[in-house]
């Protein structure tokens, strides 16, 4: 065991996963809401909106991919714009309306690594609406899930930069057997206020951006998912590095790497006072790092990937995506194929602020009393 995943252990248990993708605190009445209306140890370290672009034919789309038509294979779907309602909070656990936005299927053998994007676009919520853009992935006998999300706000125009969001959702998928992997996107929504709310499911698209990633040495893909639990972050505990991705030999031969790093990022922790007229300001710098064969020196490093990001309460948990896509593979003298990234998460000021693990408890279904879980913040690099 690394020492990033021993030392969080200690807090893995601090929160209720079945809380980590909703807010049920605040949901009261449109017009308390600034936007309510009234519609019904870590490595060492050497130290954005995704916007639609034509894809060149020797680029692979690794992040916001321009639409593709469903009818081109079944490795990509674009999604029809539809409005969907959101139910209130319930008295108890969890009500979100599962809907189902589109399927792709990918014949793998035991070998291959897959990299699979879901991008969502929601806005004009008739009040403050909890929107996740939910992949799961599913083969006989196994499954793989992740869900990013955050609340949008009431399209009155006033907050345009909370009120129109894209959501991403994206890793590496591997079975590890022979198999034909089933990947659906859903939104899951639900309203942040005692009535029902309804959002507008805008577009997006879901496809298999790469279908034939490098493994690690070892064969397993060079990634890692936080699990179950919260990582607090405010004045007396001021740096988190997480999601971290352990030292790793990759094969021999690589000419760069692009890493990912992907937060969701939480204000307010569970315990403890909270302003909800504030905001939590956090840094977030994503840390590619290369070493020797022992992986005891480092011989190479970036942190030019980093963002500031102020954050409002009654958003309460926000996608926070990174990207280093160039990272040049070292050949000099005591560089070896061996890597690690994360990313480090600096508060600045304002409220606690949280790096969200994995979540439970959520149902399959609407209703469902079957449940499972679904990765958030996570780390994976793409080799070249």
């Amino acid at each position: 065991m690394s020492t990033k995943t021993a030392t969080f252990g200690a807090v893995a248990l601090v929160t209720l996963g079945i809380f980590l993708t909703g807010c049920k605190e605040g949901a009261v009445n449109a017009a308390s809401s600034p936007t309510g209306t009234a519609t019904p140890a870590p490595a060492p370290e050497s130290s954005k909106t995704p916007v639609d672009t034509p894809v060149k034919a020797s680029e692979k789309c690794t992040d916001h991919c321009p639409p593709v038509s469903a009818s081109a294979a079944s490795s990509s779907v674009t999604f029809k714009a539809k409005r969907v309602t959101a139910p209130p909070p319930p008295k108890s656990g969890i009500d979100h309306n599962v809907v189902a936005l589109g399927t792709v299927r990918l014949a793998m053998t035991a070998k291959q690594t897959a990299y699979v994007v879901s991008s969502l676009h929601a806005n004009a919520a008739t009040v403050r609406t909890l929107v996740d853009n939910e992949l799961r992935c599913t083969w006989p006998g196994g499954s793989k899930n992740m869900v990013m999300g955050q609340n949008v706000y009431a399209g009155t125009g006033k907050n345009p930069q909370w009120e129109d969001n894209w959501i991403v959702t994206r890793f590496l998928l591997h079975p590890g057997v022979a198999t034909t992997a089933t990947c659906t996107t859903y939104a899951r929504v639900a309203s942040l206020y005692k009535q029902t709310s309804s959002v507008q499911l805008a577009g997006g698209s879901l496809r298999f951006a790469d279908t034939s990633v490098t493994n690690a040495a070892k064969g397993k893909p060079l990634d890692y998912e936080m699990p179950y639990g919260d990582l607090p972050v405010d004045s007396s505990h001021r740096t988190v590095r997480q999601p971290s991705l352990p030292i790793t030999t990759a094969p021999a031969g690589l000419h760069e790497l692009s890493a990912f790093g992907d937060v969701d990022y939480q204000v307010c922790h569970r315990t403890g006072a909270c302003n909800k007229s504030g905001s939590s300001t956090a840094r977030f710098t994503l840390i590619v790092n290369q070493w020797n064969a022992a992986g005891t020196k480092l011989c190479h490093t970036s942190s030019s990937t980093s963002v500031t990001k102020t954050i409002p309460y009654w958003v309460h948990h926000a996608v926070v995506p990174l990207n280093t896509p160039h990272f040049a593979v070292s050949k000099a003298p005591g560089c070896a194929p061996v890597f690690n990234a994360y990313v480090r998460v600096d508060w600045l000021r304002g409220e606690t602020g949280a790096v969200q693990g994995t979540a439970v408890g959520l149902p399959d279904r609407r209703g469902s009393s079957s449940t499972h879980r679904s990765a958030m913040s996570h780390l994976y690099i793409v080799p070249a």
